[in-house]
């Protein structure tokens, strides 16, 4: 199937699946391996312009395709990553976790493409009026830090594509063909995934996390840190149950041994973020296996919804 919209023409693309931009998770064997399934690929930029810059390089040796870069505004440390990335070639960004208004000018006068993070309509708003090009629309469901009012995907995602006329990406409770479907039929032009892309082969994370991933019910992953200001959706471990109720205590204490965690595999050791899609996630497949499926059952949805429920 081959797909021509906003989203596809912009990055060009052939397919609107993006993977979640993870810390310590998408790196180049990841990203590579989405973008030469046709998908989009995005590198972390949180970790400081000498790694992010490797990052690049190593997964440009892994594919010819094209492949961008996430900056989560409150954690760049330098500025300068936005001349490095535009040096490097790169051609679309991703902006999340702070104001659109600080950096949007500075991108797009560099000639890069920039969609915004957004977990709220006054958030889309506000990054439609910063002159973003598109938005991903993140529903509480997803895996990682969250607004303090969360809203899910069923009902941010139209909201905000009822109020905006630029190219929406739905993050949030996505793994397969049929939450693509769903997210489309609610007004998105592509899909990002996280949880699904943990559980794949090039995911450097142990065994232990993905699968976790995969034996995980959907009722499985919580809200931790809300008392704080900072709610973090995370997996139910020994660790993290005792935050589920709890008024009291520091969670992100943890949060400094996650990139242990993902390495020895101690669940209880850091913070897993999963989302509640990791209750609809059976196997550990390859990130071409994913995106192919994915776009096969898109397919299959569209052609029968009409056929199973309209009449002549």
């Amino acid at each position: 199937m081959s797909f021509n919209n906003r989203v596809t023409r912009m990055f060009g693309v052939e397919i609107p699946i993006v993977q979640a931009p993870m810390g310590f998770i998408a790196k180049p064997a990841l990203v590579s391996a989405v973008a030469n399934a046709g998908a989009i690929g995005l590198v972390p930029g949180s970790l400081g312009i000498d790694e992010v810059r490797d990052d690049i390089r190593r997964t440009r040796d892994l594919t010819d395709k094209p492949f961008g870069v996430n900056l989560p505004i409150a954690f760049v440390q330098d500025i300068r990553i936005i001349d490095m990335i535009v040096e490097e070639g790169i051609r679309f960004v991703t902006t999340s976790a702070g104001s659109p208004e600080k950096h949007t000018k500075t991108l797009k006068a560099a000639g890069l493409t920039v969609f915004h993070v957004v977990p709220s309509l006054k958030g889309a708003l506000k990054a439609v009026d910063s002159g973003v090009d598109g938005l991903v629309v993140e529903g509480s469901e997803g895996a990682g830090f969250k607004n303090p009012r969360d809203v899910t995907s069923m009902v941010l995602l139209p909201l905000i594509a009822s109020r905006v006329g630029i190219p929406i990406i739905a993050a949030g409770g996505m793994a397969d063909g049929r939450t693509m479907a769903a997210a489309f039929a609610l007004g998105a032009e592509g899909v990002q995934m996280g949880t699904r892309m943990v559980a794949t082969v090039e995911s450097p994370v142990h065994q232990n996390m993905k699968q976790a991933v995969v034996d995980a019910e959907e009722t499985d992953t919580m809200m931790i840190n809300q008392h704080n200001g900072r709610p973090v959706r995370v997996l139910r471990t020994a660790a993290t149950a005792p935050f589920e109720l709890s008024n009291e205590g520091n969670p992100m204490a943890l949060l400094p041994q996650t990139l242990e965690m993902y390495q020895n595999g101690d669940l209880d050791s850091g913070l897993p973020q999963l989302g509640q899609v990791a209750g609809r996630i059976e196997a550990i497949q390859t990130a071409a296996e994913i995106i192919r499926q994915t776009v096969e059952e898109f397919e299959s949805i569209l052609g029968s919804l009409a056929d199973s429920y309209l009449r002549a």
